[in-house]
């Protein structure tokens, strides 16, 4: 049976700041992936920024975003069911962020460069978050980190025992001192998914890594962690029905859909198109689609409109009728013409449309942890040797709700804290 200090579960934002962290207390560390090389990362390869803490102007950002700001973005998007401790460690410790992350050799993308549109509240990442990720694991090399890609944990035990299916399809055992378990939610496990949303958790796209399928989750689960969160809760996005394939990322939103209008498969409108708009737009057009019989709705611009929506990575389907486009659809165009004319905007040939179906970005259910990111039971005591980080913890701050750039903060201040945490109940 190997034996190890540390051991982390997962590959992305959370695990490498844990696995770092660790390292850098002094603790012989190994990172279990599931996914290959070259997908290695979870959903960082598809964000971009950081949601941090700041006092004043710098070359990251514009402005102030004082911890009252912070925690008032907080409060909101968590609709007051975060833990408030929790809540204050993680707007705190984004404050470090910026500079315990450029030590790592990560850099960020300044004003002064362009590009992005810069935000007072978060740091953009220089090439996006799979550079990022790159560099961590650079780092976690030179550190002489062992990195084990292709493998996944099957199960945990309160004592630091891991099992695994190693990458050359073989079973193995680690003993560990301590164990960070920062892998992520169940979002790609339909079975899991089906739970909440039954048929339909079919219909749900996976927009980033199809390698979180929530085994470990379910493994903590089964010692008897306490959970946070709603069961089958999750971000949903807008996407477009033609990129099912998981892994997608940012690329696959539907944007621009108040300029025509949004039908269901019946040909029915049901929505106003013009009342979602601003930056939480794609979540709300998500929910509304998944909440649709077989979560699926189309959006359709006229020839007017097609030239002020914003550029997509498909182009959308062209019909040089509306009797075409009816057909296409295999909807009444009675129904058609209706929802035309109702929405006032879809009048002039050719007409455009796009499948849309809900993408699942991330579930919003894990496990309940204590300020030193320790897994604990119902009761509040630890759970042997267990820590956790990241979206698998994620609802003791956010609850079931989003706020852009929090995610990667979440991981890379709870994987920090876990890291050390880890590090030093292994070296006691």
């Amino acid at each position: 049976m190997d034996s190890r200090d540390v051991v982390v579960v997962g590959g992305g934002t959370a695990a490498l700041c844990a696995a770092i962290s660790a390292r850098r207390k002094g603790a012989t560390v190994t990172l279990l992936d599931q996914a290959p090389p070259d997908q290695r990362g979870g959903n960082t390869r598809h964000s971009r920024n950081l949601r941090i803490m700041h006092s004043a102007p710098s070359p990251l950002f514009p402005g102030s975003y004082d911890e009252t700001d912070f925690h008032a973005d907080l409060v909101k998007a968590a609709e007051g069911k975060g833990n408030e401790a929790l809540g204050r460690i993680l707007i705190r410790g984004s404050a470090e962020l910026p500079d315990w992350l450029a030590a790592q050799g990560v850099v960020f993308q300044t004003i002064a460069c362009g590009g992005l549109p810069w935000s007072r509240k978060t740091a953009f990442f220089l090439g996006g978050g799979k550079a990022m990720i790159n560099t961590l694991y650079a780092t976690a090399a030179r550190l002489r980190i062992m990195v084990h890609h292709n493998c996944r944990v099957t199960t945990l035990a309160p004592d630091g025992q891991v099992s695994l299916n190693d990458e050359n399809g073989g079973k193995r055992t680690i003993r560990a001192r301590a164990v960070v378990v920062a892998s992520g939610g169940y979002q790609a496990n339909p079975v899991w998914l089906a739970e909440r949303w039954g048929d339909d958790a079919a219909a749900l796209v996976v927009r980033g890594t199809p390698f979180a399928a929530g085994d470990p989750l379910r493994a903590l689960f089964d010692l008897g962690a306490a959970s946070v969160g709603s069961p089958g809760a999750c971000h949903l996005v807008a996407v477009d029905a033609r990129l099912a394939e998981a892994d997608g990322g940012i690329v696959t939103r539907v944007d621009g859909v108040e300029l025509g209008m949004v039908i269901d498969r019946d040909g029915n409108r049901f929505e106003d198109e013009t009342s979602i708009t601003g930056p939480t737009r794609y979540a709300q057009w998500g929910r509304r689609v998944a909440a649709l019989p077989g979560a699926i709705a189309h959006a359709v611009w006229d020839a007017e409109a097609i030239d002020r929506t914003p550029p997509a990575i498909l182009e959308p389907i062209r019909a040089d009728s509306l009797e075409t486009l009816a057909g296409l659809l295999a909807i009444p165009v009675t129904t058609l013409a209706a929802a035309a004319t109702a929405s006032g905007r879809v009048n002039q040939p050719p007409f455009f449309t796009v499948p849309i179906r809900p993408g699942i970005t991330f579930t919003c259910h894990g496990v309940r942890v204590d300020e030193r990111a320790r897994v604990v039971t119902p009761d509040g005591l630890p759970l042997g040797c267990l820590y956790a980080a990241g979206m698998i913890m994620a609802p003791n701050v956010i609850g079931t709700g989003y706020l852009a750039g929090a995610a990667l903060t979440i991981g890379a201040v709870f994987g920090r804290i876990a890291g050390e945490e880890a590090a030093n109940h292994a070296l006691g």
